[in-house]
């Protein structure tokens, strides 16, 4: 099975060639980093460290992944193997928080096809000293909001999950067969839901989580972002329990 790394990026130039540089290249076929606009070196870097740049300029999260996947589902093949491109999708932010060394740890369920979906738990795993802090790994609120999410995800779907963690790893068929529609920030958290809802084996693993490399996260790190996020994550997790 091929494997495609999908990376949204927005104005990371400081941390996205450390991240392409430690993804290991011997389980990882392609990798595309979405670029959301940037103003900065980020779509350059990306260009040298060997990603293939897919260019969306319309806001939201969600619309960056969507465009990832649409990008590697195209019709063709690896010419070396004959593979079709992103049999296995994985989700990785652009940051540098999480640590690419621990892809073949979620790759390994799918690839052993004991899992269509791996989520990366940094809640259940090692986050970096300060996390309590907003100069940590993850300040308390963005700390509180996953617990608050993975709590009513546990009560009103039964999926013992522990965190929203966007590092994540499925199955490129069944994602596609979600018609995924939320194209914010609730894109991570109706993929869950959704997939709980469809019956599907996910398997959660304990991953490390360090602070962002350079920068302020658009999210945790401003009061909108945090905000917006929440409003998204808490409206998708209601909307879906109701359906």
């Amino acid at each position: 099975m091929s494997v495609t790394v999908i990376i949204p990026a927005l104005n990371e130039e400081e941390s996205i060639g450390q991240v392409l540089a430690s993804i290991p290249a011997d389980v990882v076929d392609e990798i595309i980093v979405v670029d959301g606009g940037s103003s900065d070196g980020t779509v350059s870097i990306a260009r040298a460290g060997g990603a293939r740049v897919v260019h969306e300029p319309r806001r939201g999260y969600g619309r960056a992944c969507a465009a990832g996947v649409h990008a590697a589902s195209a019709d063709n093949k690896h010419p070396a193997d004959n593979k079709n491109p992103g049999d296995i999708m994985l989700f990785l932010d652009a940051d540098g928080a999480d640590d690419p060394g621990q892809i073949p740890d979620l790759l390994a369920p799918l690839l052993a096809k004991r899992a269509d979906m791996v989520l990366g738990s940094r809640l259940a795993g090692e986050i970096a000293p300060g996390c309590l802090s907003s100069a940590g790994a993850m300040p308390w609120h963005q700390r509180f909001g996953n617990q608050l999410a993975a709590w009513l995800i546990r009560r009103l779907y039964g999926l013992p999950i522990t965190d929203l963690s966007p590092f994540r790893a499925v199955d490129r068929e069944h994602l596609l067969g979600l018609e995924m529609e939320e194209m914010g920030y609730g894109w991570p958290t109706e993929m869950i839901v959704k997939a709980s809802r469809r019956g599907w084996h996910v398997v959660e693993i304990p991953v490390r989580y360090r602070p962002r490399i350079g920068g302020r996260s658009k999210i945790s790190g401003t009061v909108r972002g945090t905000a917006l996020a929440t409003y998204d994550i808490l409206r998708t997790i209601s909307r879906y329990a109701r359906g």
